[in-house]
């Protein structure tokens, strides 16, 4: 096979970012995109030309926002790529992620201080050699997303104001000696490179049998880093533990969820700890014995700082719908927002109904930090790209409901007619007649089928979210020749739907 050449690192560094920031191991891309780990792998490693096909499918599953397919097309203008290389078809075990798989973590220690402006990461690392010979190098990657659900977005602010090695201002060492690193991929939101045990004045290999705190630290700026932060297991892990440490003045709330090779993003297992000593607030979380190719992500919101986003200077172009593809929500146009969802066979699917039901109420976290719902909100799965029927509704009283298979089975002839908004074209706001009673059929999470009957208001946001799972935008609800406004001629805003005594809207 080819080796790795200098135009084909642009594209292996931005793969490598994108499966990094999407949590998806070698193995599970390699499902995702129809080819083999195998593949996968020796792409990664530059044994393998990466074919056209490769590139469009990765940039697709992995919501890179054409970063993949640009990388891709720069290194096949340089001639040095084949756009036509066959894959094979056969599912082979994946090589892994470059770590020597001898190498066992016995305690994984991250720390990540925010000073109000910039963001500090520790990484603490307790390495046991169960291997045969000595290790003298460490693989490390250092990534950021400022816009996880709006990549168009994200990757233009990496390409204006990359990601440099002054600002991140590293540091490292292994037990107390500072060592050097060698630069593996350098691009402008992604870094990845060796720790080398060594420095001017020796080497420090971790022979076998022998243990050893390794430790970098690094800065970036928060115009550049992300409200989130990930972990990743990439090595056998005994131990996992993460702190953040927050200035108490930004009131932080913070929620972490895991996703595993096979499945989607579900709550952490154990709660988080909160402190607070003076000034500061702290976060801390630990888990024990954590699953290889796991990732544990933890995401916060500074209440305190409600309008940030909209009163900074890269937001007051944004529209709302861009607002709402950059916490993750997919937008119009997307054939997800049309096609009916797929039911879950419960209570055998019941952790994966988990997993999603976290994935809706994280994203109505995000939602709830960039809009005020004074009528109250729902998500449904589709709308952040998840082929399954669930949803959820919070009213505006504050009740949060969860809908899984739900099917409207009765609807009230009294109706009214309302203006809605969907946050997969925020944008505009439409009048939509809807029955002021609806009795759905449901199921709980350990298969029980309920029947309940939403009234009013509720009605309303249970009918839209229950649209979304089949397929339906409220567009397709709106009476002939009635069209969407612009949200900045609605006057709505703030104010919740009311009833008076005889079940009226009004």
């Amino acid at each position: 096979m080819p080796s790795e050449t200098p135009a084909t690192e642009p594209f292996i560094a931005e793969l490598k970012r994108w499966r990094d920031v999407r949590g998806k191991s070698q193995s599970a891309l390699a499902k995702l995109v129809g080819y083999t780990p195998s593949y996968v792998s020796k792409v990664e490693s530059g044994q393998q030309r990466p074919s056209a096909s490769f590139a469009e499918q990765a940039d697709r599953v992995l919501q890179a926002g054409g970063a993949l397919r640009r990388a891709f097309t720069e290194a096949e203008a340089q001639g040095r790529l084949e756009s036509a290389v066959p894959h094979p078809v056969a599912l082979e075990p994946s090589a892994g992620d470059s770590q020597p798989t001898s190498l066992i973590v016995k305690h994984d220690d991250a720390e990540l201080y925010y000073d109000g402006r910039s963001y500090r990461a520790t990484q603490r690392r307790w390495l046991y050699n169960a291997s045969s010979d000595p290790i003298t190098r460490y693989l490390i990657r250092i990534s950021v997303d400022r816009f996880p659900g709006n990549p168009e977005r994200s990757n233009r602010l990496y390409r204006e104001n990359p990601l440099t090695w002054e600002e991140i201002d590293l540091s490292a060492k292994v037990g107390n000696e500072p060592v050097g690193w060698r630069v593996q991929h350098d691009r402008d939101a992604f870094k990845e490179l060796w720790l080398l045990f060594e420095n001017d004045y020796g080497r420090y290999p971790l022979y076998p049998g022998e243990s050893i705190w390794i430790e970098y630290s690094y800065t970036v700026g928060d115009e550049k880093w992300g409200t989130w932060f990930q972990r990743a297991v990439r090595l056998p892990t005994e131990r996992l533990s993460v702190r953040l440490d927050f200035p108490a003045e930004l009131d932080p709330a913070v929620w972490g969820t895991e996703t595993t090779m096979t499945a989607a993003a579900f709550p952490f297992r154990t709660a988080i700890h909160q402190d607070s000593a003076e000034d500061r607030r702290t976060f801390s979380w630990t888990t024990e014995d954590p699953p290889l190719h796991a990732r544990y992500r933890l995401e916060w919101k500074f209440r305190a700082r409600p309008n940030t986003e909209e009163n900074s200077p890269a937001m007051t172009t944004t529209s709302a719908s861009e607002k709402m593809r950059s916490i993750g929500v997919v937008q119009a146009g997307d054939p997800i927002l049309i096609s009916q969802a797929r039911a879950f066979d419960l209570p055998t699917e019941a952790e994966d109904v988990r997993r999603v039901v976290a994935e809706l109420n994280a994203a109505a976290e995000r939602a709830a930090g960039i809009h005020v719902f004074s009528k109250g909100m729902g998500v449904a799965a589709p709308q952040l790209g998840i082929d399954r029927a669930a949803a959820i509704v919070r009213t505006a009283d504050g009740e949060t409901l969860t809908l899984l298979n739900p099917k409207v089975i009765e609807e009230s002839v009294e109706a009214d007619e309302q203006y809605e908004g969907c946050w997969s074209f925020f944008d505009v706001r439409g009048m939509v007649p809807r029955p002021r009673s609806i009795t759905v059929a449901h199921q709980d999470v350990d298969g029980q089928r309920r029947i309940t009957i939403f009234e009013n208001a509720v009605a309303r946001l249970v009918a839209h979210e229950i649209d979304h799972l089949e397929g339906t935008l409220y567009t397709a609800r709106m009476r002939p020749g009635v069209e969407p406004i612009p949200v900045s001629e609605y006057r709505g805003t703030g104010s919740g739907w009311t009833y008076d005594a005889k079940n009226e809207a009004r």
